[in-house]
């Protein structure tokens, strides 16, 4: 077999794992955005904030510390414990409930029925807010980020590629372990969109927020609702990509990625969020392969943007949005 057709299939592995990565991010744009027409600007640095608070609590870090010091004099930096990643986890999880909590007592109720380039700025505010606060929180500095999740080469799939090609594949493990959290979640969230009844209410209050309203849906519940499920997606994104490339600002950017998932996917769809990661995981990879040598290289940077710029031109509502069909 062409040595060249191996590495490509190791390279169109590699390119699966990083599109589930980008999927992660992706599901909490889409799920704000089908409950509630709001593109969350915020949602990447909700990740950050997630990943932050998880590693604070962990080590267990005293919030705040370096204002109080300031103010007070005091040199207090931490609780001294240390806490599991289970543990680490589901505390961080009601942080992020509670901050859902916040965001539609203090900024979302009183923008009901706005336009949605009002509650898109509201958004921006928030990101900006997000950031702040955390490094506030907890410091700005590189964090170290381990719940337990396995990380290096694949050895069976190494061993069992070399036998077969005389070529071991670097798969990580990380990478694995993420892609079945992105089955489970999937899975479970589309499950919830159909099958219950806050599923069906978060989607009649993305079509009307009034008409909601008036057949009884409460709206403040339905959006603590999803802010808390994005959290949480946040959260899991945050774990996962902290884990593989530590706890930083540049984890806040990854949402930037997420931009050419959702608009090949669709806005409004789930699994379209992890068809789009897909794609675009796969088809950066093999493009930078084949014709990035050809070309100077560096094509992972913009090939994803050119292709979302192209389904725009061709089909803007995404392979798995709706389309918008409008009388004139």
């Amino acid at each position: 077999m062409p040595e060249q057709f191996i590495f490509g299939i190791e390279v169109f592995l590699n390119g699966l794992m990083a599109g589930v990565l980008y999927a992660l991010v992706a599901l909490g744009f889409v799920l704000i955005y089908k409950a509630s027409g709001i593109f969350n600007y915020a949602q990447g640095v909700m990740a950050l904030f997630a990943a932050m608070t998880l590693v604070g609590i962990m080590d267990g870090q005293v919030p705040f510390s370096h204002l109080i010091n300031a103010i007070f004099g005091t040199d207090v930096h931490h609780f001294g414990w240390h806490l599991p990643g289970l543990v680490g986890i589901l505390l961080t999880m009601l942080v992020m409930i509670a901050l859902a909590l916040i965001v539609q007592k203090v900024i979302f109720k009183h923008l009901v029925g706005q336009e949605p380039i009002i509650l898109f700025m509201a958004t921006i505010g928030l990101a900006y807010f997000m950031e702040g606060l955390g490094d506030l929180m907890w410091g700005a500095d590189i964090k170290k980020l381990n719940v337990g999740l396995p990380q290096g080469i694949n050895i069976w799939i190494d061993e069992t590629t070399y036998n077969i090609f005389d070529y071991g594949f670097f798969i990580d493990n990380l990478d694995i372990v993420a892609t079945i959290i992105a089955v489970i979640l999937v899975a479970v969230l589309v499950a919830f969109s159909q099958y219950t009844k806050q599923g069906r209410a978060m989607r009649a209050v993305a079509d009307d927020h009034q008409a909601a309203l008036s057949v009884g849906v409460s709206l403040n519940f339905i959006w603590i609702m999803v802010w808390s499920v994005a959290g949480f997606v946040a959260l899991v994104a945050g774990v996962v990509w902290g884990t593989k490339s530590g706890v930083q600002f540049s984890l806040s950017l990854i949402a930037l990625k997420a931009l050419p998932v959702l608009m090949l996917g669709g806005f409004t769809s789930i699994p379209g969020a992890i068809v789009g990661g897909l794609i675009i995981g796969v088809g950066e990879k093999l493009f930078e392969f084949a014709i990035g040598p050809l070309i100077g290289g560096a094509t992972e940077n913009w090939f994803a943007y050119v292709l979302a710029l192209i389904f725009l031109v061709f089909r803007p509502q995404g392979l798995f949005g709706e389309k918008i069909i409008e009388r004139v």
